[in-house]
């Protein structure tokens, strides 16, 4: 029986599995930086969001602790989700350049976002075992997305997570295992895998990921 992104979203939402990931976006919505102070934090797992129609998946790491987990929607009201959208709309696939909280209007075109975890991970870094108890919701997200062809992957664990995801879908790897790189592109099933270096500040203002180049990765993606 096929199942609706919606379904999955509100399992998602209610998720416990990771008891170390659960109190640690507990307790960022405890104790949020100064100016963040009296915002009410979402504070629970992220489903991913955009066109069910989406020929194109993007996806990341994890909610940040203040961006997703305190908005309610992935790569909303952090710096990586600033950089992400404005090329999302300058390539036409959003209707907005912005995405600050989770009623703001914003509208996806062609494209869904996901991530590999879906809970506020300390230091960034989710354990192979939440990984994997949160990895069977990006292939059920596949499931319910018939029409994506090619999958953004940001970042090396992205990479490594949606290869996860399609091997438990059935889909052969090629040999050797394909490596993350920026612009690496290689073909696994019915998919098309193409890498993108992550619009995280460490890479945005060092120059590692520049404005054109993230343009030229969505202009990859559907070429």
């Amino acid at each position: 029986m096929s199942e609706t992104l919606d379904g999955i979203a509100r399992e998602v939402v209610t998720c416990t599995r990771c008891p170390r990931l659960v109190a640690w976006r507990e307790e960022a919505a405890r104790r949020p930086p100064k100016r963040y102070e009296g915002e009410r934090y979402w504070a629970r797992p992220l489903p991913g969001f955009g066109d069910p129609r989406a020929r194109i998946l993007v996806v990341g790491l994890a909610p940040a602790a203040h961006g997703g987990n305190r908005t309610g929607r992935i790569f909303t009201g952090d710096r990586s989700g600033d950089f992400l959208f404005a090329s999302l709309h300058r390539t036409g696939y959003a209707n907005q350049p912005t995405s600050t909280h989770r009623d703001d209007g914003l509208r996806l075109r062609d494209v869904y976002i996901a991530a590999v975890n879906r809970c506020a991970p300390p230091g960034n870094r989710p354990t192979p075992e939440e990984r994997d108890n949160c990895l069977p919701y990006l292939v059920r997200e596949l499931r319910a997305l018939p029409n994506v062809r090619c999958i953004v992957c940001l970042g090396m664990f992205a990479w490594n997570g949606a290869i996860r995801a399609l091997a438990a879908l059935g889909h052969p790897l090629p040999r050797p295992r394909p490596v993350f790189g920026h612009v690496a592109d290689v073909q696994v099933g019915p998919y098309r895998l193409v890498g993108c270096y992550h619009p995280s500040q460490q890479n945005t203002f060092t120059g590692v990921l520049t404005e054109q180049m993230l343009d030229d990765v969505f202009a990859r993606a559907c070429s």
